[in-house]
């Protein structure tokens, strides 16, 4: 750190171009043309959050209506544009882009002991194609709404007169997004690793990141050219998806459950990534099986190409196709099987510490291992055949996706908020919030496997009364969610405030970006690191002296001041 000394005078000039200097650096405009992998981070997690917000102020009012068997406050037609609208929002701008773009953005260099992601400006543009693509579904949310569901399902999204062209063409340009950021990522893990990080030395978080990457490339285009086939029948009148003009409706679900599936895994993946940094972070121990679990993350994404029959067990495809693919989904749960066992493997005898990152893993073991078992009845052909379309469907999605990826990106948040903001939240207000969170989701979702096991539809403005008793439950829990998710916002929002600085590694991990300054600074580090060891070799359980550390040691605490 640089400092000027006291019998120095300054050029008047030289001062007023330092404090230009010092404007451009922290103004609105050095955010909107930044190239910082940091601050691009940043930014794509206010603009996640923003949505999650709006997709969950959906959710509620669906709840909410659902209160009773008939009309409350909102017609037909407008519930089946909210929950539309609140699938779709919910699923392209915030679960797909929020661990990748957010977390990945911010974290990747810097786990990686890297200045920058390869192609900086590459970054800033997919940022702003989001932005576009968000543009998109807010015109669709204002122009009439849209009322498919979030799957655009042929041949209803080829002839109802709501926004569909709008929407699918923000949901075609937030690909573009996706396949840009995860080409970014390949290469910056292929090329910009730290000395002496070889394959065997990432950190967990970047094998999943790298391994949703590789989804987001391949599996991505699927889905814009199916959305562009949609626009393209719309638009010309060609038939495609459309029996009315000799298209094929299951086609279109052939096409978006090949990338749909892929993209069940471009959300969790991540989250397994956060997970693993939790657990063995917070239980002061090496992560058990580490080769096992960064293979099972190649592993899952190689396999989840070839699950997506999965949905269309009840199309009218063949009985041998039908078996193969359920055969298939049965065995993309070992590698996350494998996942899970390491986890608890990597709890048993730790040093663990309950702190409110730890709290959120353990309700992720929970939440996602009830999703996870779940999907073992939807992949068994003749449950499948009773369960579909039932809100069992919804709840399994649920928990998978709530209960899996949202839960592990609130406890990354908690997790690496000292390192993003350089300030430490409120520690019990953080268990309040997740068991806030933990009781309201579970009292909302688990409820609805047992309303799917009776014959509840998805889907369905208006049930029978037998049903009503369930769904009140499942409401009340979704208004203790809610509450937990503002209270989380809350103090988390109230922590930039304080006025002490949070420590550069408060929990102690190994890690290259606890090796930095919170926040950290524009290049990350002020000396390239050389690295040696494992990252999760902690000096509390591993005596032999093969830590993970960095060379030269240029990350002393009077460096990081």
């Amino acid at each position: 750190m640089s400092t000027q000394p006291a019998n120095t005078s300054i050029n008047p000039f030289d001062a007023n171009r330092e404090t230009d200097y010092l404007r451009a650096k922290t103004g609105l405009m050095s955010w909107l043309v930044t190239v910082d992998h940091k601050r691009l981070g940043v930014m794509y997690g206010i603009a996640v959050l923003f949505f999650f917000l709006v997709a969950g102020i959906l959710a509620i009012l669906l709840r909410t209506e659902l209160f009773t068997p008939d009309q409350d406050f909102m017609s037909a037609q407008t519930y089946n544009q909210v929950f539309t609208l609140h699938g779709a929002i919910m699923v392209f701008l915030f679960i797909i882009p929020s661990v990748p773009a957010a977390m990945g953005n911010f974290l990747l260099p810097l786990m990686l002991g890297a200045k920058d992601v390869a192609f900086p400006k590459l970054n800033l543009l997919s940022f702003y194609i989001y932005s576009i693509a968000s543009v998109f579904f807010i015109a669709a949310l204002l122009n009439g709404g849209l009322d498919t569901g979030w799957t655009f399902y042929t041949p209803y999204s080829t002839s109802t007169g709501t926004a569909v062209v709008t929407a699918t063409a923000g949901a075609f340009i937030a690909g573009f997004s996706s396949i840009l950021t995860g080409l970014n990522f390949i290469v910056t893990v292929h090329k910009m690793r730290a000395p002496g990080m070889t394959w065997n030395r990432m950190p967990l978080f970047v094998w999943a990141i790298y391994a949703t990457a590789v989804i987001q490339v391949l599996a991505t285009p699927v889905l814009a050219i199916t959305l562009l086939l949609i626009i393209i029948e719309r638009t010309l009148g060609i038939g495609i998806f459309d029996p009315a003009l000799g298209g094929d409706p299951v086609l279109f679900q052939h096409f978006f459950w090949f990338y749909s599936h892929p993209a069940v895994y471009i959300m969790i993946l991540p989250g397994f990534g956060i997970i693993s940094e939790l657990i063995t972070v917070h239980s002061r121990k090496h992560i058990f099986g580490y080769k096992a679990i960064a293979l099972s993350s190649v592993a899952i994404a190689v396999i989840s190409f070839l699950v997506w029959g999965h949905h269309l067990f009840v199309s009218g495809q063949s009985e041998l196709v039908g078996i193969l693919f359920s055969f298939l989904t049965f065995a993309v749960g070992v590698p996350t099987a494998i996942k899970v066992f390491s986890w608890i493997a990597t709890l048993y005898r730790g040093s663990i510490v309950y702190n409110t990152a730890m709290w959120y893993a353990m309700a992720f073991l929970w939440t996602f291992s009830v999703g996870g078992l779940t999907g073992l009845p939807l992949s068994t052909l003749a449950i499948d055949v009773h369960l579909h379309d039932t809100y069992f469907v919804v709840a399994h999605f649920h928990y998978v996706m709530v209960g899996g990826t949202v839960v592990a990106f609130i406890g990354g948040i908690h997790h690496w908020w000292p390192k993003i903001t350089g300030k430490m939240f409120n520690e019990t207000a953080g268990k309040i919030g997740c068991l806030m969170v933990f009781v309201g989701f579970n009292v909302t979702f688990l409820t609805q496997f047992f309303l799917g096991h009776q014959g509840m539809p998805r889907r369905y403005y208006a049930y029978l009364p037998e049903y009503q008793t369930m769904h009140q439950i499942s409401t009340v829990g979704s208004w203790i969610l809610a509450a937990g998710l503002f209270w989380v916002l809350t103090y988390l929002i109230a922590s930039l405030f304080n006025k002490s600085r949070a420590p550069a590694n408060p929990w102690g991990g190994v890690s290259l970006e606890w090796h930095t300054q919170s926040p950290p600074i524009e290049h990350n580090f002020h000396e390239t690191p050389h690295v040696h060891g494992s990252p999760y070799d902690f000096p509390e359980i591993d005596k032999s002296g093969g830590n993970f550390h960095a060379e030269p040691v240029a990350f002393a605490a009077d460096n990081l001041a």
